[in-house]
């Protein structure tokens, strides 16, 4: 696979360079060469290379092949490039590197070797970083350039054989093969050129005298000066050399030193002097007087220093160490005679800190989960700082009391990681300030705000305000009626933060608590679905739990407890004197009774509650008011003065039993009083007791009614008997116009006793007749009291007397009781 991509590559490169330089069509090598080596992987860091001049579009490689990286992880991951300083010259689209902007070697990176371009392809979710390198190779197009088309020299003709004349170095741009490598000087007839490697790999040009000069046979010389680069083809570029032959000068200038050194700090002043030079020449007068010039002007290093006549080499310019360190600056001194002498400087530049730390984000994320692990990456951070030495190493830190760390990667790389548990709930995001600072002194830094939120995942259940709810409803409530709410708040965010009520499935009573109550799923208020009753159920509990909406789900429970509150609903209940089946108690007072004589206790009740079920007892209307009275607290009935002979033996008491509520409700009770001393006397008394007639509102209805049913009876026997007549006389036709003998026919265990009846038992009833039997039967039980009198309203002056001794009833002379025995027979 790497061959076939190293194959397409050098295809492609080899079309692309001949259509943009047809003079190199005819020499493939380099670029076959070079494809060679493209695509290299080492150590996960890609590196490439690809010549300069490329024209836009061209293809780079395929560095999603080349990482083993899919299109659609390049696509989910928003597959980008960071590069730094480089400048934008190539852009990555659909997996593939290409050409952004058209590459010169020499304006990126004049004459430093390698050539390259560093950045990073950064990947998302999660984060990757692969570092790339493109190495950018030098093309033959330039080609050498003298700064001067020519030159002029005056030499004397007295000069030596072996005198040095420097002549100007030509520049090429172009690099290695393709750069400067040699000078030819034509004709060479006085003259012979000689170069002198240097320290810079440049070399240093002399023209140097062979053969002695003379004015009178040649004023005038013209030279070439060529100079060639090693490219394919080669390019050349020349300058013309006129020299005038002057009278005798014996003497060249000297310099001191065949190399100067000196050192420059950097950001320098202009015109602060760097250096003084001397040359010395033996001659005299004016042969004797040195000139001294920057050798190369064509070098921008001679942009940057002069020299004055005095020799004193004065900075022109500013420098800057990032740019350039060391500068190698040729001068030539010259006398009057036209004679020289070269000598070259050395200048180092010294680093100062004056260049902060530059932070570059690679990649960040906008948030991060707060149950993200420790470590997991959040940013990736280039830092560099171009200074030397100290003042070039960068420290990163970031501000304290954040769960986050920085953490120093590789290559000025540093990446942002998480460094303790994250709470959305306590910081739902953060400002990390990343400072970085260098070693200089002083110490140089930069800053950059990282703005990183929290996202929220659900790791709080639902609280509720209370550990417990008590609600309080009143009885007889309209079914629906809100009785309480509940509350319960999540400390998460959005729908983890969604609080639904539920209510838990339990029974009050073997029944659904559903069927008392419901809940809001929304608000949490509570309903009562029925209506209560205090006196069926007081209070009862249940269980109401809030979810939150996360996934999954998060719950909590709370106790809700219902307590119903009584209503005055209930009439008091008279439990003594007992009134039933239309009977009246009727208590006995002897006439020796005293004041304070208890005759008897109203006991009443009401199954209402509280303050509803305090009663109280009140006379409301009596035969007597001044005898009698009713305890207000407990219902006693006592004679409040002396009972006389003149008081009534019939006393008629109506006593009221009121509750406390609001408002209040009541019952009464009749109380039968009888004011004798003996039975007897009660007795005769009471078979004239009037009845007070109580009319029911619905009596007429009850009357009609039943005159209806009587009459729909009577019609419906008259009928049936007049059917049954003349059935029987219809028989009794037909068999007296038949001849067949009458048999009479006897049914079973029929006799004739004491005449022609059909019963055949005797029957006796047992009739107990008073004196005044016309009105009333009485009939004689026992009970439980011996001074109770059952009045029967339904029979005038009838009473029972109740007693344990029957003395006057069991007499057999008694004028209370008749026995009569009847037999009695059908007929």
């Amino acid at each position: 696979m790497k061959r076939q991509v190293l194959s397409f590559l050098s295809i492609y490169f080899l079309l692309d360079f001949e259509s943009e330089y047809p003079r190199y069509a005819m020499r493939r090598e380099v670029l076959l060469f070079f494809c060679v080596f493209c695509g290299d992987v080492v150590s996960g860091q890609v590196s490439f290379s690809i010549p300069e001049e490329m024209v836009k579009g061209s293809l780079v490689c395929n560095i999603a092949q080349e990482l083993g990286l899919e299109l659609k992880r390049l696509k989910s991951g928003n597959a980008h490039l960071y590069s730094g300083d480089s400048g934008e010259y190539i852009e990555l689209k659909r997996g593939v590197l290409l050409i952004k902007e058209k590459i010169d070697r020499e304006a990126l990176c004049r004459q430093t070797t390698p050539c390259a371009l560093h950045f990073q392809i950064t990947l998302e979710n999660p984060l990757e970083l692969f570092p790339v390198t493109v190495e950018i190779t030098d093309i033959n197009d330039n080609a050498p350039v003298f700064q001067k088309e020519e030159r002029i020299f005056e030499i004397s003709e007295s000069a030596a054989v072996g005198s040095k004349f420097m002549l100007e170095k030509a520049v090429d741009p172009d690099i290695g093969i393709n750069g400067l490598q040699r000078y030819t000087l034509k004709p060479i007839d006085n003259f012979i050129l000689k170069s002198h490697p240097q320290s810079d790999g440049s070399k240093k040009v002399e023209m140097i005298l062979q053969k002695p000069l003379d004015r009178e046979k040649q004023e005038h010389i013209s030279l070439i000066l060529t100079a060639e680069d090693g490219g394919e083809p080669q390019m050349t570029g020349t300058m013309q050399i006129h020299i005038t032959v002057l009278d005798a000068n014996d003497n060249a200038p000297v310099f001191s030193q065949a190399i100067y050194k000196a050192t420059i700090t950097e950001n320098s002043e202009k015109g602060k002097l760097v250096i003084k030079v001397t040359a010395s020449d033996a001659d005299s007068g004016q042969n004797g007087n040195v000139t001294y010039v920057v050798g190369n002007s064509m070098d921008p290093v001679s942009k940057l220093f002069r020299i004055t006549r005095k020799g004193e080499v004065i900075l022109d310019g500013p420098i800057d160490y990032e740019k350039e360190k060391i500068f190698n600056l040729d001068i030539e001194a010259i006398d009057q005679g036209g004679l020289s002498d070269s000598s070259k400087i050395i200048i180092d530049v010294s680093d100062v800190n004056d260049n902060s730390p530059t932070i570059n984000m690679i990649s960040t994320s906008a948030s991060v989960p707060e149950s993200s692990a420790l470590n997991t990456v959040i940013a990736l951070i280039s830092v560099d700082d171009p200074d030397s030495e100290n003042n070039g190493k960068v420290n990163c830190v970031i501000n304290e009391n954040v769960p986050f760390n920085i953490k120093f990667t590789s290559s000025n790389i540093y990446s942002l990681v998480t460094d303790g548990e994250l709470d959305r709930e306590r910081h739902s995001g953060y400002n990390i300030i990343v400072t970085c600072s260098d070693e200089g002194v002083p110490s140089l830094s930069s800053s950059v705000t990282l703005t990183l939120q929290i996202s929220d995942v659900n790791d709080n259940a639902p609280v509720f305000e209370r550990s417990s709810y008590e609600a309080y409803i009143i009885e007889n409530n309209t079914p629906g009626v809100s009785v309480f709410t509940v509350k319960a708040k999540d400390a998460d965010w959005n729908q983890n933060a969604r609080v639904s009520y539920i209510l838990e499935d339990s029974s009050v009573n073997g029944v659904p608590v559903s069927s008392y109550v419901s809940v809001s799923a929304d608000s949490g208020v509570i309903h009562a679905v029925r209506s209560f009753d205090y006196e069926q159920i007081k209070d009862f509990q249940f269980c109401v739990k809030a979810q939150d909406g996360g996934s999954p789900p998060l719950s909590n429970n709370v106790t809700v407890k219902i307590l119903i509150q009584d209503q005055n609903d209930n009439p008091p209940q008279v439990l003594y004197p007992v009134q039933s089946g239309g009977s009246t108690v009727a208590e006995m007072v002897p006439r020796s009774a005293d004041v304070g004589y208890l005759v008897t206790k109203v006991v009443a009740v009401d199954v209402d509650s509280g303050q509803n079920a305090w009663l109280s007892y009140k006379l409301q209307k009596a035969t007597d008011r001044a005898l009698f009275e009713v305890g207000l607290q407990n219902g006693e009935i006592r004679t409040i003065r002396q009972v006389t002979d003149k008081d009534a033996v019939k006393q008629r008491l109506t006593v009221i039993v009121e509750d406390n509520g609001q408002p209040s409700r009541s019952d009464t009770v009749i109380v039968s009083v009888a004011v004798a001393d003996s039975f007897p006397e009660v007795l005769s008394e009471f078979t004239d007791f009037p009845h007070d007639k109580e009319y029911n509102d619905n009596l007429p209805f009850y009357l009609v009614l039943a005159l209806a049913v009587v009459s729909f009876l009577f019609i419906t026997c008259l009928v049936v008997i007049i059917s049954v007549k003349i059935y029987r006389w219809r028989q009794s036709r037909i068999l007296y116009h038949s001849s067949l003998p009458v048999i009479p026919y006897y049914p079973p265990r029929y006799s004739d006793t004491l005449g022609t009846g059909t019963l055949p038992h005797v029957y006796n009833y047992e009739v107990c007749r008073t004196t005044d039997s016309r009105k009333s039967d009485i009939k004689v039980g026992r009970t439980g009291s011996q001074n109770m009198l059952i009045m029967d309203p339904s029979s005038t002056g009838t009473m029972q007397r109740m007693q344990s001794e029957k003395s006057i009833l069991d007499e057999p002379d008694s004028p209370l009781q008749v026995r009569m025995n009847w037999r009695l027979h059908g007929g």
